[in-house]
């Protein structure tokens, strides 16, 4: 078999560079034959396209890159297996997509959103993020690139280090984290919640507001927000510095720093909706919020960003859940839980390993992918 893995490469740190980049690497592994392009590279694509003559053309994104993962290797009359993430809703591209022999999603809830959206049931399998667990795996607290970490945070070793990571804290329930912590402050060990957000114009106007909410609520000398560019080679430190890593998101079609988390053996609360059903068990690998409120909208306005050629507007016939609200007692619960007692986070951190190695770990992924491919459109 001979696959053209399309996704951002070189990859980023960012996490669908990264989980086009851990296809290619679990692939070329397996002994498969193997190529990869950025994904908007027209030249670098057709010249793949040319000499290789790919068998699958495997590209990574949303349904709004059709374009480029899709209709571009179709035209050279080549065979496109997209591996897709949620983004709301599918607004065009149904057609395209229902022609499709085999769609890859990241979850049985993206599943769910794409079949609402009108893409055929029957040709979409579920395929995982995979997660580098050699590099994402429990370390020592008195590595010196551990307490390096929480040296640089200032971040003391009697202080509890509750973590989120994302492009901004709000989107992976920072503020419903700040709430929680909040009830929690005066009876649980000293703590530091650390928001490491991604630099972007977003995130400037985001941290304001969020730090305005620990502000008023009285925490804000124990919120530390850290906005800087970093390398996947440094997340599993930043990872393994952090006591409970914490991510009741309001939107996830996966969950990647989650998994990456559980893979360092550490505790980690979410909620319960959307990709974490898949990646978490509450009780056993995570503690699960449940769902306290469901954002719905009547209509949206799309643009060149989603394929049109000029501003339109969608009604939905039925209001569209665009994303969730974690229960915040439940994750005041989890929290009060989680940082009086060690032992448990110990446990939930070492099932949550075991997990991430015998489900997720890239190369289980990849191993997938082939089968998959091969089992539905026949190729060797």
């Amino acid at each position: 078999m001979k696959v053209l893995v399309l996704y951002e490469f070189p990859p980023s740190p960012g996490g669908l560079a990264t989980q086009g980049d851990l296809l290619y690497k679990g692939l070329i592994e397996m002994g498969i034959d193997a190529h990869a392009a950025h994904f908007e590279s027209e030249q670098e694509k057709e010249w793949y396209y040319r000499w290789f003559r790919p068998d699958v053309v495997a590209g990574v994104g949303f349904w709004g890159y059709s374009p480029q993962i899709i209709i571009h290797p179709q035209s050279f009359g080549l065979t496109a297996v997209p591996w897709l993430v949620a983004d709301g809703y599918i607004a065009n591209y149904q057609d395209i997509l229902n022609k499709l022999p085999l769609i890859f999603v990241t979850s049985h809830w993206v599943k769910e959103m794409y079949v609402r959206d009108g893409i055929r049931e029957e040709n979409i399998e579920v395929l995982p993020v995979g997660c580098d667990t050699a590099a994402f795996s429990p370390k020592s607290p008195d590595d010196i690139k551990i307490t390096s970490v929480r040296e640089a945070l200032s971040i003391k070793p009697d202080q509890l280090m509750i973590l989120t990571i994302g492009g901004d804290a709000a989107s992976k329930g920072g503020q419903e984290m700040m709430h929680a912590l909040a009830l929690v402050d005066k009876e649980v060990p000293d703590w530091r919640y650390v928001c490491k957000v991604w630099p972007q114009d977003r995130t400037i106007l985001q941290n304001s507001q969020d730090f305005l909410l620990a502000r008023q609520l009285g925490i804000e000398k124990k919120v530390i927000f850290q906005t800087s560019i970093i390398s996947r080679n440094f997340v599993p430190y930043l990872l393994g510095a952090c006591d409970i890593y914490a991510a009741p998101s309001r939107l996830e079609g996966f969950g990647m720093p989650q998994v990456e988390a559980g893979a360092c053996g550490k505790a980690v609360i979410s909620i319960n909706a959307m990709g974490p059903k898949d990646t978490l068990i509450h009780g056993k690998t995570a503690l699960l919020a449940d769902i306290a409120q469901e954002i719905t909208l009547r209509e949206t306005t799309l643009g060149a960003e989603a394929g049109f050629r000029e501003s339109k507007k969608i009604v939905f016939d039925k209001p569209r859940v665009v994303d969730y609200r974690a229960s915040i007692p439940d994750i005041a619960d989890s929290l009060f839980k989680l940082m009086n007692n060690p032992s448990l986070r110990k446990q939930l951190g070492n099932e949550a390993r075991k997990r991430a190695v015998k489900c997720f770990d890239y190369h289980v992924v990849a191993e997938k992918f082939v089968e998959t491919v091969q089992r539905k459109l026949e190729i060797k």
